[in-house]
């Protein structure tokens, strides 16, 4: 009877498969529209909800397999084991080059493929293991407190645009049937902070602001780029939840022939009745967004939309326009191809995490480098030199390198460790950290083993490893790990374990080497606990902010303290490490005595993806649940900045840092200051190359650096005037565009028409001549002035921009393309229109600022007014 049972069962599976086979949905040859229509119409209403979720379970019956929808690339692949990291958003935006841009994006999409295929191998389907990136981020960065403004291409929207546009090119491809990935540009719309209210508060602008600063990225990305995902941020909108607004997902599709699917931010339709309260419970909100145009949710409340369905409040037709457009982009993906005819499946897993890709992400940070001050030529520095110090709580530590929404590189580059491989063994290289990144934010260093006993009395932990998710029953083996510091990448502790099922549990005891306070946390994707014998740290699920809740615990030497830590993996990029910071006294004293033997001091200060990121619980002076509340360094920075200044040795200043910096005391007394931004996994060897001299730095600022907080407007008044170099009027300590070189250049012979009367495009050149006597980098920017606009206009706004390399004495001739477009303006009427007038056109190597060293034009506009799209 058995017997037959298991035949009768494989006949059935055989029947199934055959009729799936046979399903047109199955055929690649058929039009996609029909394969989508033809699969959608097999599915009860239950699959089609369950579809509409971010991780979407199989349906075996139609050969459906499981997919989840959310996974991360913003400067690499993340969350998915190793993979190249290159310079954090807002650093390779200071590159001003988007043949970069293009790639890096490349690179990226092509170990996103490679890894995508290896998960499909090992029969995995799981979170950042798919081909639906949620990046870029193209929120313009309006204020430099938002604390997630290092993943924007910064505060300009032409920058922003094109950067931008370049990105998504790399990740989507250029195949004409397929999709490469699919780039996902976020935060639409009108969202930059603060973080600790982003939830519930509401956004107000004027027209002016909507479609002149905060779109228009948006405008270029489905326009020109053809992006085929939209995330809607968590933030109302004039009184409307951007996840469910008509308004403004009219604009994107009907304005803009938008024809992808719009993706919610986690959580954000519990926002809708939850905290906006537009509605009153899940089952409404639900409803209300996919009606209007959301067509997938991350997180959970579109559970209720079956209620939702029984209450009259959607219809199942209102569910099959969101469903099919999310097939739509499976199908483009060729998720129901053979890999044998989708060409980037053929992309091979040697592919991910390369040599070739790690060259790549030294030249981005090459190229990113931002030159602000070099007093005296004090750069670069010679390799003749005897000693070295390097001094910083940034100078050493890897978590400084990449800012937040990272992958994990094999072998990042400190800056410490850069200049040793520039200069040892001629040159001695000598370290002292001088002070925690923040008072209340300590450096964390793996607990090594000698701390470390079990039951037995030897060194190390018992390790339990469990072939489940939940340490339950007998662990599949038992071992003695000397301490917890394992990257396991997208593979398991042992081939018996499989990923994303398994759980470990290591027990003994904790020793210290001198007593007082210290700090233990965990660094763990996933999830992560630790007890301690007298305190506890906590991490949480799907943690993606490593080692920022340390738990202070005082501990004494001569004690043993039972420890407990207990690890679950949920999906690939394993990692478990335990932490600690040890008590520490002296740490300035220690880095003057360290900088007094040395000829000359690289000091490394800035912030890192602990002081200001998403969300975040940071209790440090400055900072507040990710933003800033201070543009100045963290006070311990300072007082070590000055306590080195004083040693009278030279300093050179490299700042770390995803946001400006209101480094006045800096500017004013140390002679040579770089910011590199979050420089990626090579960054240490790219900052050596140009305080060397084996790279020429031409990177210019992406963002306006302020000499207070107290010279901007509210941070919740999002309202442009006041803030950014468009609307700036007082003095910044760095302007927007900013940047400088070890070589000069001169501008000549601009070229452009006098005037223009019709809605076509035209042409501006100058000549640009490397008059200096090393060969560089050179970025020209154009800028426009409406001259006699009727309604209030920016300063000046970036309109053009070409990054060129330029040997010693060599010219090259620059030529920027101008649309309509550009000189175009939103008026009082609220149309958006070129105005009869006449505009100042200047290009340089900066802003216009009046000096000898800009080329300046002037161009009339002598048509009828022309009115354009908004």
């Amino acid at each position: 009877m058995k017997r037959k049972s298991i035949v009768i069962a494989l006949h059935f599976f055989a029947l199934t498969t055959f009729a799936q086979e046979n399903f047109p949905y199955k055929n690649p040859n058929l039009p996609t529209e029909q394969r989508v229509n033809d699969l959608v119409s097999r599915m009860s209403l239950e699959e089609k909800i369950n579809q509409l979720m971010d991780s979407a379970p199989a349906i075996d019956r139609l050969g459906i397999p499981e997919y989840n929808w959310w996974n991360e690339s913003l400067h690499g692949v993340a969350r998915a084991g190793f993979a190249t990291v290159f310079p954090q958003s807002i650093s390779i935006a200071s590159s001003w080059d988007r043949q970069l841009i293009l790639d890096v994006a490349t690179a990226i999409s092509d170990e996103a493929r490679a890894k995508h295929h290896e998960y499909l191998r090992r029969g995995q389907h799981g979170m950042y293991q798919g081909l639906t990136f949620w990046s870029p981020n193209v929120n313009i960065f309006r204020d430099p407190r938002w604390g997630r403004g290092h993943e924007t291409y910064g505060e300009d929207p032409f920058l922003t645009s094109q950067l931008g546009l370049n990105y998504v090119n790399g990740l989507q491809g250029t195949n004409d049937k397929y999709l490469k990935v699919v780039a996902t540009a976020k935060h639409y719309a009108v969202h930059s902070g603060p973080e600790p209210s982003r939830h519930f508060f509401d956004a107000n602008t004027s027209d002016v602001d909507l479609y002149e600063t905060y779109l228009p990225a948006f405008r270029t990305l489905v326009k020109d780029g053809h992006v085929y995902s939209v995330m809607g941020a968590y933030n109302r909108f004039r009184g409307e939840s951007a996840s469910a607004s008509p308004f403004l997902f009219n604009i994107l599709r009907n304005v803009w022939g938008f024809n992808g699917y719009i993706v919610s931010d986690c959580g954000a339709v519990t926002d809708i009745w939850k905290y906006h309260k537009i509605t009153n419970d899940a089952a409404s909100a639900s409803a209300l967004a996919v009606k209007n145009g959301l067509d997938l949710e991350c997180g959970s409340s579109f559970q209720s939309l079956k209620e939702a369905v029984d209450r009259k409040l959607i219809t199942e037709a209102d569910i099959d326009i969101a469903v099919k457009r999310l097939f739509t982009a499976r199908f483009k993906l060729g998720m129901f191809d053979p890999d044998e005819i989708v060409p980037y499946a053929q992309i091979p897993f040697s592919t991910n995490n390369n040599a070739a890709n790690d060259f790549l992400a030294r030249t981005a940070s090459q190229k990113s480098i931002v030159l602000l001050k070099n007093q005296n030529n004090t750069l670069p520095l010679s390799k003749n030199i005897k000693t070295v110090a390097v001094i910083g709580p940034n100078a050493d530590d890897i978590q400084s390198l990449w800012g937040n929404y990272s992958g994990v590189p094999s072998n990042p580059i400190t800056v410490l460790k850069g200049i040793q491989n520039k200069l040892e063994p001629n040159a001695k290289v000598l370290y002292a950290k001088g002070t925690d990144l923040a008072k209340g934010v300590p450096e964390m260093n793996i607990i090594p083993s000698v701390y470390f006993q079990n039951e037995n009395g030897t060194q190390g932990l018992v390790g339990e490893y469990f072939d489940n998710k939940d340490w339950n029953g007998k662990p599949l083996f038992t071992r003695i790990d000397d301490n917890i510091d394992f990257e396991w990448d997208i593979n398991t502790p042992d081939p018996r374990l499989k990923m994303g099922n398994y759980s470990v549990k290591w027990t003994g005891y904790l020793t210290v080497p001198k007593s007082g306070a210290y700090n233990i946390s965990e660094w763990s994707k996933p999830f992560m606990t630790v007890e301690i014998e007298g305190g506890k740290t906590t991490g949480g699920k799907n943690n993606h902010h490593p080692r920022f809740r340390p738990q202070k615990i005082d501990l004494e030497t001569g004690k043993k303290y039972k420890i407990e830590v207990k690890y679950q993996n949920f999906y690939g990029d394993a990692i478990a490490q335990l932490l600690w910071s040890e008590p520490q006294e002296n740490l300035v004293q220690e880095a003057v005595q360290t900088a007094n033997q040395a000829d000359a001091v690289i000091l490394v200060l800035g912030l890192n993806e602990r002081l200001e990121g998403e969300e975040m619980k940071v209790e440090a002076d400055g900072f507040n649940g990710g933003d800033r509340t201070s543009l100045d360094l963290p006070a311990n920075q300072e007082e070590l900045m000055k306590a080195i200044k004083a040693t009278g040795k030279p300093v050179i200043l490299v700042l770390i840092n995803g946001s400006a910096l209101s480094i006045n005391w800096a500017n004013d007394n140390v002679p040579a200051i770089l910011t590199a931004g979050y420089p990626g996994q090579q960054g240490g060897n790219a900052i050596a190359d140009v305080l060397f001299g084996d790279y020429n730095p031409a990177g210019r600022l992406p963002v306006t650096y302020y000499k207070s907080v107290d010279q901007l407007p509210k941070f919740e008044n999002y309202d442009m005037e006041g803030r950014t170099y468009r609307y700036f009027h007082k003095t910044p300590l760095y302007p927007f565009g900013f940047g400088l070189s070890y070589t000069t250049f001169k501008y000549s012979n601009l070229q452009l028409p006098k005037e223009f009367n019709s809605d076509t495009d035209f042409k501006i050149s100058v000549d640009i001549t490397n008059t200096g006597d090393r060969d560089g980098d050179e970025v020209a920017e154009l800028y426009v002035k409406d001259e006699k606009a009727s309604t209030p206009r920016p300063i000046c706004q970036l309109e053009g921009f070409e990054r060129i390399h330029l040997k010693k004495g060599e010219t090259k001739t620059v030529t920027f393309t101008i649309t309509p477009r550009q000189l175009s303006m939103i008026n009082k009427k609220k149309q958006r229109v070129v105005e009869p007038g006449w505009f100042t056109i200047s290009v340089g190597g900066k802003q216009p600022d009046g000096s000898s060293d800009i080329q300046n034009g002037r161009i009339n506009f002598t048509g009828k007014m022309i009115t354009l799209e908004k």
